[in-house]
């Protein structure tokens, strides 16, 4: 299976600032990679990067063979981008925007708005297609602008932060959709901070951080990397946490993270029941009061947390990373960069 997108040494500086510190990556055609980070991580930047919107200091990245500086306009005539934050024409209604996107890449009139109808009717946007979009809620302008990318079915796909904005019903359609996409070929390049959103879709994941990748792999493949279990309780008092953690130190896999405020305690374990069981042998008679109980797989602040030390910060609000003079990117949805 050949690279549609292949990226090495990647380095990008905004004035003192190192956004990519040599990233290196590669997307499998019709493949979906996840692109993992916490906010200012540098995702968005390497996204900026491989839709031809910036330009690297050093390195070298390509998309479906073509170099993304040398070759940028044949590069533009064959992705789409959705960016972190919905750009439509507030003043035109939803069918004049994606008919609009359709023109800009010089489909014929009649094909532009076959597509916008098709796109409209996919993302539940037909009875508000002859509305202003300025009319529109966050969450339908999210999907106008996704749909803006895909109006020329282009064989790479950059979806940065596709989902942020959506309510859960419209973010699980919004999965089924690029499920779709992927299943019918279309190369996917996913950027998330969340593990849920990059497991369902994402065939590998790379985690940055800081400008630097550090780590890669499948979602299984990450998260063992902080344990294949947590064992977790709430105690019915602060110094419960104490006594717990002296008991099941020795069932850790990793140092036991206590929280006395909050009367709890969870412990990076290995096994099912039979540790869950063993725990709670070695706290019984203790006098311990255990209010709840339970394990669980690690989540995407786990895997942060161990892979970087800090949380995910899953911020909607968050600023977009600068351009290089410094003033926050400016995109149109789905138009031709």
């Amino acid at each position: 299976m050949t690279d549609a997108i292949a990226v090495e040494g990647l380095v990008k500086r905004f004035g003192d600032t190192t956004a990519l510190d040599g990233v290196d990556l590669t997307v499998a055609e019709g493949s979906v990679l996840g692109l993992l980070g916490p906010n200012g991580a540098g995702k968005t930047t390497v996204v900026r990067i491989l839709t031809t919107l910036l330009r690297a200091d050093a390195g070298r990245a390509q998309v479906l063979g073509l170099d993304v500086v040398r070759d940028a306009d044949e590069v533009r005539a064959c992705i789409g981008l959705t960016g972190q934050y919905a750009a439509v024409d507030e003043y035109l209604t939803g069918f004049e925007n994606l008919e609009m996107v359709g023109r800009l890449y010089h489909l014929p009139k009649a094909e532009a708005r076959t597509r916008a109808d098709e796109l409209l009717a996919r993302f539940d946007l037909s009875d508000a297609a002859g509305r202003p979009a300025k009319t529109y809620s966050g969450g339908m302008r999210r999907r106008l602008d996704i749909a803006a990318s895909l109006i020329a079915r282009p064989r790479v796909l950059f979806l940065d932060e596709p989902t942020t904005g959506l309510d859960p019903r419209s973010r699980l359609g919004m999965w089924e959709f690029i499920a779709d996409l992927a299943d019918g070929g279309t190369t996917i390049l996913l950027t998330t901070q969340y593990l849920e959103e990059a497991d369902r879709l994402a065939d590998r994941m790379v985690v940055i951080d800081h400008g630097k990748v550090i780590a890669r792999g499948t979602g299984d493949e990450l998260k063992s990397q902080v344990g294949g279990q947590r064992l977790e309780f709430t105690f019915g008092r602060p110094i419960d946490v104490a006594e717990a953690a002296a008991r099941l130190r020795e069932l850790a896999i990793d140092e036991p993270q206590a929280d006395e405020q909050a009367r709890r305690l969870s412990l990076p374990v290995r096994g099912g029941t039979e540790v869950l069981a063993e725990a709670l042998r070695r706290l019984d008679g203790s006098g311990v009061d255990v209010l709840d109980v339970g394990l669980r797989r690690p989540d995407l602040d786990d895997v942060f947390l161990t892979l970087t030390g800090h949380a995910a910060e899953q911020d909607a609000d968050a600023e977009p990373e600068p351009s290089a003079d410094g003033r926050a990117p400016v995109e149109t949805a789905g138009s031709p960069r």
